[in-house]
């Protein structure tokens, strides 16, 4: 009995210095917001803005964010036991700002407008002028205009009609880019335009008004002259600008720097800033969002080894200690390199069965979250029409609901920086309103689109610098590179001419590949 008492006593003892030591160890760890421990990783969270509010950030140099931090978190809301509470959606969303468009650009792109415009004013308004100022100036002593010379004021309206239009078409555009140096072939065609009206202006200055000739009729056709000139210079820039580069002539390869992704693409015969506008304009809707947070994984591992590295010397302080510490490093450093295949394809392995995992349960919370929806439309039907319950108020009802396993695959896969609050939400009442499915929901997120899709990137993303050895105004030739260069990455471009082709023809008899098939009585088929 004694030795029961004893031992029952030792036992309790035992258990409490073990809650002891526990609430001593708790007291001592970090806790996360909501009270649950968390690991001794560097997170930082950023401030909510008005409204949304941002994701949790992690800046570079420390390890990055814990993927489970909310998996034993719950928070009860009107529409789901697994939900977000309104104050975790505060800090789910991604506030993106960049600074504005700068006043100089604007002005760059402008400018080229601005003076089409004056030039274009100054060609439909001379041929007009051609024929008021003999009616202004000798109007008395004109000869009468006859039947033929009012025909030629007709053909002049319609030309003048048919000019316009089709210089409002090729010439009148919203530019789309600053290019570093002027363009040559508009730059060419403005200046054959000004000389056009330089040389007509000092004909007509010279031998009607210093004479002051009384042939209206030839006036009006000299008039006339001038506009079927200027129609030909118009043809001439069409072909200049436009049909010229349509036939493919090169073979552009485009590789981004970062994580090597290419593609290919045929382009006709253009200089080398305009061939650099062409590939950012498609490199902005074929090659996939920028990743940055992908690239570093190696980076950080190898870091983050050395890091840990911990060198003692057992015979003491040295003169050449630091330098023995770092030989010792970097042959730790050499055998962690033999080892360290090893080590990425378990961590690829383990991100891969996670990721797996995070989307099983995004799938099925969207799912969840889309009966909801189908469940709530069906009872709207039955109320009055006043009552409808509106796609994005619906799309705030169902997000909690799915928010938490959506932040969280976002994060696995970190995606997060390209997604916001405000976007996802305008997503799924974009898919409510069109009675879409969750899988179409989901395409967005589980598969990744072009960059134009995001808008991640902001206005600083549109500034890039072209580098070249060779003036960006040259034609494109076989072998030129370039590089277009970006804040984050570069686009290196290379150059190939397309093969000359030689076709044959090899000409085939009809009746060549016929056959007669003879058949015989004692032939069985």
């Amino acid at each position: 009995m004694d030795t029961e008492s004893v031992h029952s006593g030792h036992s309790h003892h035992s258990r409490g210095s073990n809650r002891h030591s526990e609430r001593s160890r708790d007291r001592h760890k970090p806790r996360s917001r909501d009270g649950s421990n968390r690991s001794d990783r560097n997170v930082t969270t950023g401030t909510p803005s008005a409204g949304t509010g941002a994701l949790d950030q992690t800046p570079a140099g420390t390890d990055p964010q814990d993927d489970n931090w909310a998996e034993t978190t719950t928070a009860v809301t009107g529409t789901s036991d697994h939900s977000l509470s309104q104050e975790d959606l505060a800090g789910f969303a991604k506030v993106i700002e960049g600074p504005g468009p700068l006043g100089r650009g604007r002005l760059a792109r402008l400018l080229p407008l601005g003076l089409t415009l004056l030039l274009g004013l100054l060609v439909l308004l001379t041929p007009l002028a051609f024929l008021a100022l003999p009616q202004l100036l000798w109007a008395d002593r004109l000869q009468a205009c006859g039947t033929a010379c009012e025909g030629l004021f007709l053909s002049l309206a319609f030309k003048l009609l048919v000019l316009l239009l089709a210089g409002w078409a090729l010439f009148v555009r919203r530019p789309r880019a600053a290019l570093p140096r002027l363009a040559v072939f508009r730059a060419l065609l403005a200046l054959l335009t000004l000389l056009l009206l330089l040389s007509y202006w000092l004909f007509f200055g010279v031998r009607i008004l210093d004479s002051q000739d009384v042939n209206y009729q030839g006036i009006v056709q000299f008039a006339v002259s001038l506009v079927d000139t200027l129609l030909f210079t118009h043809y001439l820039a069409v072909v200049l600008l436009e049909v010229r580069q349509l036939q493919s002539c090169f073979s552009l390869c485009v590789i981004r720097s970062t994580d090597g992704e290419t593609r290919h693409y045929n382009l006709g015969q253009l200089s080398i800033q305009r061939a650099a506008l062409v590939v950012l304009e498609r490199y902005y809707s074929d090659f996939s969002v920028h990743n940055s947070a992908l690239l570093t994984a190696a980076k950080s591992r190898t870091a983050k080894y050395l890091a840990d590295l911990k060198v003692y010397s057992v015979d003491g302080p040295s003169s050449d200690g630091a330098a023995s510490q770092s030989r010792a490093k970097m042959a730790a450093a050499a055998r962690h390199r033999d080892t360290s295949h090893n080590e990425l394809y378990y961590e690829e392995a383990d991100h891969e069965r996670r990721v797996r995992k995070r989307r099983a349960r995004l799938v099925v919370a969207v799912e969840e979250a889309f009966t909801h929806v189908r469940r709530l439309q069906e009872e709207e039907k039955k109320k009055p029409p006043g009552d409808v319950l509106d796609p994005r108020e619906a799309a705030q009802a169902v997000f909690p609901s799915m928010a938490r396993a959506l932040q969280k695959y976002l994060r696995t896969t970190r995606q997060q920086h390209c997604h916001s609050m405000e976007s996802i939400q305008q997503h799924l009442a974009f898919c409510i309103t069109h009675s879409m499915t969750p899988k179409a929901f989901l395409e967005s997120y589980l598969n990744p689109g072009p960059t134009l899709q995001y808008g991640c990137g902001g206005p600083q993303a549109l500034q890039w610098t072209l580098v070249c050895e060779a003036s960006v105004t040259s034609p494109l030739r076989d072998g030129t590179e370039f590089q277009l260069r970006n804040a984050d990455f570069s686009l290196v471009v290379s150059t190939k001419a397309l093969p000359s082709l030689k076709l044959t023809e090899e000409y085939v008899h009809p009746k060549s590949h016929k056959f007669v098939l003879l058949l015989q009585s004692e032939t069985s088929i």
